[in-house]
Order: C-alpha cells, then sequence, then structure tokens
C-alpha cells in the first residue's frame, strides 16, 4: 500500500513539475512568423523574466526594435503590445499568445483609423 501511494505521489509531483516547466513559459528568444495584408514577415520576440515580472523586446525584420509594454502571463498566455513606427506613423499593435513547450500561437490586432485589423502569428523558440 505505501509502494502504490509513493508512485501515485512521485508521477503527481512530476505532473505539477511539467505544468510549472516549460509548458506555458514564455521567456526565452523565439523566431515569429506572420503575414500581414499578403506579405509574410519575420521578427524576434524576446522575453526575460526579473522576479515575478517579464520585460523584452520586439524586433522586427526592418531592424526596428520595441520594448514590450505591459507583458503579463497568464495561464501560458503572454498579452503584450508594442508601438511599431512606420514613416510618421506610430501604432500600438496588441499580442495574445499562447506557449506550448518550444512553439506558440497567437493573435495579433492593430488599427488603422477606423479599422482594427487582426493576423495569425507563430513561433519557435530558439536553442541556446
Amino acid at each position: 500500500m505505501k509502494a502504490i501511494l509513493a508512485t501515485v505521489l512521485v508521477f503527481g509531483l512530476c505532473g505539477v513539475a511539467e505544468a510549472q516547466g516549460t509548458k506555458g513559459d514564455p521567456v526565452g528568444t523565439w523566431k515569429c512568423e506572420y503575414d500581414i495584408g499578403g506579405q509574410k514577415r519575420e521578427a524576434t520576440l524576446t522575453v526575460k523574466k526579473d522576479g515575478d515580472k517579464f520585460a523584452g523586446t520586439m524586433k522586427f525584420q526592418d531592424g526596428q526594435e520595441e520594448k514590450l509594454k505591459d507583458p503579463k502571463v497568464k495561464d501560458g498566455e503572454l498579452t503584450f503590445s508594442v508601438d511599431r513606427k512606420l514613416m510618421d506613423n506610430t501604432f500600438k499593435v496588441d499580442y495574445k499568445l499562447k506557449f506550448d513547450g518550444d512553439k506558440f500561437k497567437g493573435k495579433g490586432a492593430v488599427e488603422f483609423g477606423d479599422q482594427k485589423q487582426e493576423f495569425d502569428i507563430e513561433g519557435k523558440r530558439e536553442k541556446k
């Protein structure tokens, strides 16, 4: 009976460790791919954790790099925004990304005038 209880506890704790491990962990460097207006785009997302706060940057393929604004993680989902500067205009882009191991899928949304445009985004964690 004690052996069965010990086995159950070990497997139960392993499940908890996995849930708290990398399953929904956004920390790292991510290669992102998305499509806007029929044009394939790439970016690099870097997420760091300092205590219980998250921070990071998003670097776009044109070389522009912006800090993540108000990054939050809940249930394996990272939400944040960045200001994207194009010519003389600045656009706020909101992101909602769901992490699963070394991959994520999510949505980005940006407003142009009175219209909100959403796009799919996905990424893979870069290996160290």
